[in-house]
């Protein structure tokens, strides 16, 4: 797997009939996952009392330069808690407007809900599950995977039971045909001051650009074959989404800023 997002978050209050089926064998039919576009979470008639040590994690493996057009990629939820029963609700949204992005396969041990929208267990005496999401034929920006995971103590009831949510991070798009693709080098990656890019054979001159984790234009610059290097000690420290383009190619690769 190309990431893996860990997350442990404290109880959170999730509508009693929401996740009472849900952590049953068959899963929860209907918009629980805790997401924005699910409505996030209510304090009425919740699961609570239980504590578990329960979190959740959600691995794919969709690059670091971000997911391409119309592309299968692999998603696993993984719930970790000395529970008796584990059941989990997973949903891919816009981080645009919060609408749902991108088609959910089932696997195995899953089954699809709320119109497709949502993925959510088909056996409760599972912890980790694996499906596939389809990215979308048109570029829709970035994305991100939002689940809650129940940890049951199985006694049929809403007391004693656990609830957490995590979410994969903000998930980039990278919508270039093989035929526009635009390979280049850099270094030195990571970087505190100074970056080289390297075009490729015919490329005399592009344009470079630096995108935040939240996907901001954060510098751009021109380089050229004969200046190619690149002032980056304005950027804050972090990862950035790097961006050369050159007439109607274009390529991506990741950088760290120190």
């Amino acid at each position: 797997m190309k990431k893996n997002y860990f997350f442990k978050t404290s109880l959170l209050m999730i509508p009693t009939m929401a996740f009472v089926l849900m952590s049953n064998s068959g899963g929860k039919s209907g918009a629980y996952s805790g997401s924005p576009g699910d409505g996030g979470t209510t304090c009425t008639s919740c699961h609570n009392g239980g504590n578990f040590g329960a979190s959740v994690a959600i691995t794919h493996d969709i690059p670091d330069t971000g997911y391409l057009l119309d592309t299968n990629y692999n998603v696993t939820v993984t719930g970790s808690s000395s529970a008796a029963a584990h059941g989990f609700q997973m949903t891919a949204e816009k981080v645009s407007d919060n609408s749902k992005i991108g088609t959910l396969i089932a696997g195995s041990t899953s089954s699809l809900t709320n119109g497709n929208a949502n993925i959510t267990h088909t056996n409760s005496s599972n912890n980790s599950w694996s499906f596939q999401w389809k990215s979308p034929t048109t570029d829709q920006g970035r994305v991100t995977f939002f689940g809650a995971l129940v940890a049951a103590n199985g006694n049929g009831a809403t007391s004693g039971d656990q609830v957490v949510t995590g979410d994969s991070g903000q998930i980039s798009s990278l919508s270039i045909p093989d035929a526009k693709r635009l390979d280049f080098e850099m270094y030195p990656n990571p970087s505190i001051t100074e970056l080289t890019i390297q075009l490729p054979s015919g490329v005399n001159d592009a344009i470079v650009e630096f995108y935040d984790t939240m996907g901001r234009l954060s510098l751009s610059k021109k380089i050229t074959i004969s200046n190619s290097l690149i002032n980056v000690s304005t950027l804050s420290s972090g990862i950035y989404l790097l961006k050369v383009l050159s007439e109607d190619k274009i390529g991506a690769q990741k950088f760290i800023k120190k």
